[in-house]
């Protein structure tokens, strides 16, 4: 009887070996260097987004910066367009692009511009930067009857950096949020996160709120 030869099976450091390491873009590689944890709970911000809009179709992020964490929405959805006012974050975010979760990339003022025709949009640390909000989210609400708006709040402006504080303009309360938005859509669900941990409690230091609309605007 003859003995079948044993198949040796890849190991994770052989396929490691076969592997390009991937980069970091502009906005992300100076997190990394400068505040690691950020890494981290920006991570789960992204990953809060996914799972809201998991099984979409088509969908919009605005304010993209370098795109290094659109990836975990990507991962999630049918498709995903990505965009930002400053071309510098769009080169970074296009040098970052993989063929297996492919985004399509796009510089665009959406105080001046907007676009159509997809299932959800969603913005994260854009909305404290804007203090024009109503044209902001008028704006977001013609892109998708679905929007998920991520905002520190303003019970976190304490422990803010300086630069941090200059460029924040618009901090909401959870309850202000949530007024701001309802001019804009039908529904509105707004949750809270601290570091990693999403909750519903008091003073939470970010925000999330939930926009729906039953029909496309």
């Amino acid at each position: 009887m003859a003995l079948s030869t044993p198949t040796t099976a890849l190991s994770q450091f052989d396929i490691l070996q076969g592997t390009k390491p991937a980069a970091l873009g502009m906005m992300s590689g100076y997190s990394w260097e400068a505040d690691p944890k950020r890494i981290a709970f920006s991570s789960a911000r992204y990953l809060f987004v996914a799972k809201m809009l998991e099984g979409k179709a088509a969908v919009l992020e605005v304010g993209c910066a370098d795109a290094f964490f659109s990836r975990i929405v990507r991962q999630h959805v049918g498709s995903l367009v990505a965009c930002d006012l400053n071309p510098a974050y769009i080169d970074s975010a296009r040098s970052l692009r993989s063929p297996k979760w492919m985004i399509v990339m796009r510089q665009l003022d959406i105080l001046k511009e907007t676009l159509t025709g997809f299932d959800a949009v969603y913005c994260l640390d854009l909305f404290e930067h804007i203090a024009d909000e109503d044209l902001l989210l008028g704006n977001l609400s013609k892109c998708a009857p679905l929007a998920i708006i991520g905002t520190p709040s303003i019970e976190s402006q304490q422990w803010a950096s300086e630069i941090s504080k200059s460029e924040h303009v618009n901090c909401k309360s959870k309850e202000a949020l949530r007024a701001a938005m309802q001019k804009h859509w039908k529904e509105v669900l707004v949750f809270g996160m601290n570091d990693n941990v999403l909750h519903t409690g008091h003073m939470p230091a970010y925000l999330f709120g939930i926009g729906i609309n039953a029909s496309s605007p």
